[in-house]
């Protein structure tokens, strides 16, 4: 049965392969389907092999040799296949389960924050965010809209400052200082509104107070007349993930609701991190609320 199933996976990786080549005459769309078509091809001919040379591969997938070395060389050089030195096969290395690891996670977060996103929405009726961090940016991986119908310059999928939004604050708060300096030196210090912090030393000086009240704010840095706040979402190895955030306009910043949604936000943060397998070592000490 086992013998079965490998000569299936064979023949499937080699028929990938067949129809990836057949794609490649036409225009340039065709060629890089079949492009890709090859790479998955290789990389599932390897995966189901443990170990493979270039001419097994070629004989395997009915790629000329060249062909097989130029791809195996890219996947080798991004890390997703090493070669062995003492038998010169290639084996697909963690990277991949790396990468399905961080999509799984993905999914997970969303399904586990839309229950508590619903909740503060319906609490409140103004827009809730979930953002991640995406190189030198956030992006927006999930959104709840506010019933007053606010129109924002956001929507899933969308990136945004680090510097000028809630979420970002957070994400950098809990980065290492060199980690944090790092990502803001390549972060274009663009000004949306007048309030918008201009460099990184103005960003880095504000990132312990955010951790030690354990939330971040946006006053109108981002568009003008609307305020956010944001608290992390920390995985099970007590990574933070993400950010959760409530959106407001300052007209309806009265002198309760910061304290009231600092803490829905942080009740919600902490049950969709325990979800996702976070365990505090001890309660956090956060600094008392200022009355917004």
């Amino acid at each position: 049965m086992a013998a079965t199933g490998r000569q299936q996976r064979k023949d499937d990786s080699a028929a990938l392969a067949h129809d990836a080549d057949s794609v490649e005459c036409g225009s340039e769309k065709a060629e890089s389907a079949s492009s890709i078509g090859r790479v998955f091809a290789i990389l599932g001919a390897i995966g189901d092999s443990g170990q493979i040379g270039i001419s097994e591969l070629s004989q395997r997938l009915g790629m000329s040799k060249t062909t097989v070395h130029r791809v195996v060389q890219t996947l080798k050089a991004l890390g997703f296949v090493t070669q062995e030195v003492e038998t010169e096969r290639y084996r697909l290395t963690i990277r991949l389960f790396e990468l399905g690891a961080k999509a799984l996670e993905s999914v997970d977060l969303v399904r586990e924050a839309d229950v508590e996103m619903r909740r503060i929405g319906q609490l409140t009726r103004e827009a809730v965010h979930l953002g991640a961090f995406d190189e030198d940016a956030i992006i927006y991986i999930h959104k709840i809209d506010a019933d007053y119908g606010l129109r924002m310059q956001s929507r899933i999928g969308r990136r945004n400052p680090l510097h000028s939004t809630a979420i970002g604050k957070v994400l950098l708060a809990w980065m290492d200082q060199a980690d944090a300096r790092e990502v803001l030196s390549h972060v274009e210090f663009r000004k949306s509104t007048q309030k918008t912090l201009s460099s990184a030393e103005a960003v880095l000086s504000i990132l312990p107070r955010v951790r030690e009240q354990g939330y971040g704010e946006d006053n109108e840095e981002q568009e003008e007349g609307l305020q956010c706040i944001a608290v992390p979402v920390f995985d099970r190895f007590g990574r933070v993930i993400a950010g959760l955030s409530i959106s407001f306009p300052t007209m309806r910043c009265g002198a309760d609701t910061k304290s009231h949604y600092v803490a829905l936000l942080r009740e919600s943060g902490h049950a969709i991190s325990t979800r996702l397998g976070y365990r505090e070592a001890a309660e956090p000490r956060h600094a008392a609320v200022q009355p917004g």
